[in-house]
């Protein structure tokens, strides 16, 4: 009973360390330019592992509606990730949301007008 006891402490221990370290993303930086049509967004997340603890997910919202998601497998490098897409229908005035997510905890959504 003791044996069960013990790793289960250790074992809390263990899963409860990796979420300390995990977090959502710091912040997204979001630009669009209205001639090409590209929204770019470097979604700041800092992590020692980017294998390991990285952005998984990235969402883009069109005035509110979900209009892009892209499955990401790893982090570009151990500060950011950045993202581009082609979003040909825009207009002054429209909304656009980025939403980056954590591969262990935690999401961050920013958002932009159009010009």
């Amino acid at each position: 009973m003791k044996r069960i006891i013990f790793f289960a402490f250790i074992f809390v221990c263990l899963f409860s360390t990796g979420i300390v370290y995990a977090h959502p993303p710091k912040d997204i930086e979001i630009s669009y330019d209205p001639a090409t049509r590209i929204l770019t967004a470097i979604i700041i997340h800092d992590t020692s592992n980017p294998l390991g603890h990285y952005i998984k997910k990235a969402d883009v919202g069109l005035n509110g509606e979900e209009i892009i998601q892209q499955e990401i497998s790893r982090q570009d490098n151990n500060g950011s990730q950045k993202v581009s897409y082609y979003i040909p229908d825009t207009k002054p005035g429209d909304k656009l949301s980025v939403e980056g997510y954590c591969s262990i905890s935690g999401k961050l959504e920013k958002q932009i007008t159009v010009k």
